[in-house]
């Protein structure tokens, strides 16, 4: 079997060392240089030849500088006679760009896949999606992995029995209704409308929160402005309190500030697809790595990565129940 070989960009060193920890390897080292016209060069600075070679950089902001040394990581391992080159891209911010919602409107995440793909990428690894649609950009494999099950163990043990998972839009609902399953609570979801990137609107909430104990379930928080705007319905169809989950926690902005210091909010958990903010010890965090190591793993021995989900994933568990409303 080729041996495996794991690079990390400047995105998120952390989670690197982690899979790397999971998976018994070293980190392989970087050097990336700035020449005086700003333009980037990487060297991969271990052997690539005829070996498995797997790239860590998730898509966070300076956004556009780590997606450049994401590029010039796969040319050059491309370069270097790498027998197959995986992009692991725990969080794909382009995901977001998927559709031609006005006129004359670019679609980034099928640009940024088609480039990673010209780049000489022959793999993608991934975790939550913003939406399903945005797999079928690529025309290489991706492996789509999942947080729902490293999430829902933060809540297992706790008395769920007034509890309710709550997704802020319907778009989410059938991911929330497989969280609601695994913790053995009923699900709700707001009517969520976006006006721009700051600004949403929630007019409603589907199901019964009265009384109730919210878990809200999100895939991404930016600026927490959706969050927000939909604790303030909750309050008003008498939900006592919330924990906020999600797997992408980018946390921009006045978002550390926002759900920090909110009344209704007793705890917010995420995951380490992205560095956690500096200024918010009380965030809890769960780790993924060895979810993607496993998943490196299986891809590198040629066996299923998406049994890795089953019964959590649903797009691999059991046949679910229609949505409660």
């Amino acid at each position: 079997m080729r041996e495996i070989v794991v690079f990390s960009g400047s995105a998120h060193g952390g989670l690197a060392r982690a899979i790397c920890h999971s998976l018994a390897v070293g980190l392989s080292p970087v050097q990336v240089n700035r020449f005086s016209n700003d333009c980037l060069q990487v060297q991969l600075q271990a052997n690539c030849r005829q070996r498995d070679v797997y790239l860590v950089q998730p898509l966070v902001p300076p956004t556009q500088e780590h997606l450049m040394e994401l590029l010039l990581m796969i040319d050059a391992a491309k370069g270097a006679s790498a027998a197959q080159i995986t992009a692991v891209i725990p969080y794909y911010a382009y995901a977001r760009s998927d559709k031609k919602d006005a006129s004359r409107i670019s679609l980034g995440g099928r640009l940024v896949a088609d480039m990673l793909v010209t780049a000489g990428v022959h793999r993608i690894l991934t975790m939550t999606l913003h939406s399903p649609q945005v797999h079928g950009f690529f025309s290489v494999p991706v492996d789509h992995l999942t947080a729902l099950g490293v999430l829902a163990e933060h809540f297992r043990g706790r008395n769920l029995d007034d509890a309710i998972v709550v997704s802020p839009d319907l778009g989410n609902a059938k991911t929330a209704t497989q969280f609601a399953r695994l913790l053995g609570v009923p699900v709700a979801a707001g009517s969520k409308q976006r006006l721009d990137d700051e600004t949403v609107v929630i007019d409603a909430i589907v199901g019964d929160v009265a009384g109730r104990k919210a878990v809200i379930l999100d895939d991404e928080i930016a600026n927490g402005g959706s969050i927000v705007e939909l604790l303030d319905k909750l309050a008003e169809q008498g939900c006592t309190e919330a924990a906020v989950a999600c797997t992408h926690g980018l946390f921009v902005g006045k978002a550390v500030t926002r759900l920090r210091d909110h009344p209704m909010i007793t705890e917010v958990v995420t995951t380490d697809t992205v560095p956690g903010p500096s200024d918010w010890p009380e965030l809890q965090v769960r780790t993924v790595a060895e979810v993607f190591a496993e998943a490196i793993s299986r891809v590198h021995a040629g066996e299923s990565v998406s049994s890795l989900f089953d019964g959590v994933d649903p797009a691999h568990g059991p046949p679910q129940p229609t949505l409660p409303f």
